[in-house]
């Protein structure tokens, strides 16, 4: 049987594009000879569609949309595409339609619903009882959706189901396992697929057509890795990753074999997820340039050379907003960035009229010492990065890191400014090792030189709200800092296990917690961040603000 693993980019809520889409690659397939073409979860509304699938019509547009897409799929062939259709005791309920022949013949509905992280399907959908085999040609082929193969197993923390949709299909006599899915990326995920796949593959004695997402959709990336595997675990084909593809393969012929390689880069990882992330957030929301304030610093050098491989550096503004404590070196710092990455647009901004305005107009009424100032300066810079938004169209980059927004070290209004932060979910120990990678392998990455100013790894982290400022005046070291979060935020651990992990002092490790539970206000209102990790800031870590829990009392 040939098999047409058809790995598209949908676009939430364009169903007339995405119908398209599939239009192309279920011609294609059929002009390859396929018998079957797997589409991902979801293909023909886009994932995850949220809220958007309560609205009144989608369903039916969705239904309409398939039925016309039946039309291009040959007698030979069956088409599994993704889509939402009404339930009957839930609204709704996330299927695939069984398309062959010119018709829609029938639905396979998911059975397991996932409740964790950024999914929420349980409030949406109707889950199956069963799973749907059919034939095709003499060959028994289940039509499975994402958790109904992965069962929890590609997370930190397992949940337990009580039914085995793989094992249902199983006894109906299934040999061929199609999997639609849309499963996210996090760092390491796709490497733990291909093991999970290949011993599914080997328990069941069936080939799987596991068919992911790609693209990015708001705070969510999707990085494809789509693979065939055959019965005794071996990945015989596979679509590249973080791009669209379409894979066919004929299992009677594994000679044929395009056998799949897992990155265990995790850094490299990182840095596609993100620029395929900045690009489909850019052209999927309607915007064609993107702005940041550049500091000379290691977190606005390295979202520079993020947004210049995502859109071209032509298309990025960069913009410096030196205050009265900024040193000389910070704003040459942030010209070389500039200068390396070739920017398409540099303007020089200072702030010090600005600060001067405000304190002047304030006229000793409210400090303007201490912290307060600190925090007028950022957000007059923040208030310069938005007007330049306003009057380009370019969309604004925060340049935060996920230690900053985890310790609250972040103005709101003022550097937390903007609609998407690429590097939210970064730590800064991670922001160094991606900095140092693409200096190391700039070609590699697409890079004619050196994207990071030298300087900016090597000189200390610093705010430059105040004369001779760190950021280690009110954090720990970074390394500390990292290793602390790591287990508080990424495992949701205890006080004692990140001393552990850490060896750091009760004390600190109370500290950090504390500024963790007391920065969430901000967290809530900052911009959307790039999903890169298992527990990322946003959707998927959903805290309350008025917090009473005693860290304390955490043993």
């Amino acid at each position: 049987m040939k098999i047409a693993l058809c790995q598209i980019n949908a676009k939430i809520g364009d169903i007339a594009g995405n119908e398209a889409r599939h239009a192309d690659m279920i011609a294609q397939a059929s002009a390859g000879g396929a018998a079957l073409a797997v589409f991902p979860e979801m293909s023909i509304l886009g994932y995850p569609p949220r809220d958007l699938v309560e609205r009144r019509g989608v369903a039916e547009a969705c239904i309409a949309a398939v039925e016309r897409l039946a039309r291009h799929v040959p007698a030979h062939m069956t088409a599994l595409v993704g889509l939402p259709v009404r339930g009957e005791r839930r609204p709704m309920a996330n299927a695939l339609a069984i398309v062959r022949g010119g018709r829609m013949e029938g639905f396979a509905l998911k059975q397991l619903l996932p409740t964790y992280d950024v999914f929420d399907e349980d409030r949406y959908f109707e889950p199956a009882t069963r799973s749907t085999v059919f034939d095709h040609s003499g060959t028994r082929i289940a039509a499975l959706l994402c958790e109904d193969l992965w069962q929890s197993g590609d997370v930190a923390s397992r949940r337990v189901y009580e039914r085995d949709p793989v094992g249902d299909a199983m006894t109906q006599g299934a040999r061929v396992l199609a999997v639609a899915s849309a499963s996210p990326f996090i760092a390491g995920k796709d490497a733990l697929h291909t093991s999970l796949l290949e011993r599914r593959a080997r328990a069941s004695g069936a080939w799987i057509a596991s068919v992911n997402a790609v693209g990015g959709q708001d705070d969510l990336v999707f990085d494809g890795g789509s693979r065939l595997v055959a019965p005794d675990g071996r990945v015989m084909a596979a679509c590249k990753r973080f791009a669209e593809d379409l894979v066919i393969f004929d299992t009677t012929n594994a000679s044929t074999a395009r056998l799949a390689h897992t990155s265990s880069d995790l850094d490299a990882e990182r840095f596609h997820a993100i620029v395929l992330g900045l690009r489909d957030y850019l052209a999927k929301s309607g915007h064609t340039r993107m702005v940041l304030g550049l500091s000379g610093g290691i977190d606005s050098a390295l979202v520079a050379a993020l947004a210049s491989a995502a859109i071209g550096a032509s298309n990025v503004t960069g913009i410096l907003m030196p205050s009265r404590y900024s040193s000389e070196g910070s704003v040459k710092d942030a010209e070389a960035s500039a200068r390396l990455l070739g920017l398409g647009r540099i303007e020089t901004l200072p702030i010090d009229a600005v600060h001067r305005a405000i304190e002047s107009t304030v006229d000793g009424k409210f400090s303007t010492d201490g912290l307060a100032g600190e925090n007028l300066q950022s957000r007059a810079r923040g208030l310069l990065v938005m007007l330049a938004s306003n009057a380009t169209g370019a969309l604004v980059l925060t340049t935060g890191n996920k230690s900053e927004y985890a310790a609250g070290y972040a103005t709101l209004y003022g550097d937390m400014n903007g609609g998407l932060a690429p590097i939210g979910d970064l730590y800064k120990t991670e922001v160094y090792a991606m900095a140092r990678m693409l200096n190391a392998r700039y070609a590699e990455f697409g890079f004619s030189r050196t994207p990071i100013p030298f300087s900016s790894l090597e000189k200390a982290p610093s705010a430059e709200l105040r004369p001779n400022q760190t950021d280690q005046d009110s954090l720990p070291p970074y390394e500390l800092l990292d290793e602390v979060l790591r287990v508080l935020v990424d495992r949701e651990g205890s006080l004692n296990e990140a001393i552990e992990a850490s060896g750091a002092s009760r004390e600190l490790v109370e500290r950090i917690a504390t500024m963790l539970d007391r920065a969430q206000f901000k967290r809530d209102q900052a911009a959307v961040i790039l999903k890169l990790s298992p527990r990322a800031f946003g959707r998927g870590r959903r805290y309350p603000i008025a917090n009473g829990f005693d860290w304390k009392g955490d043993r």
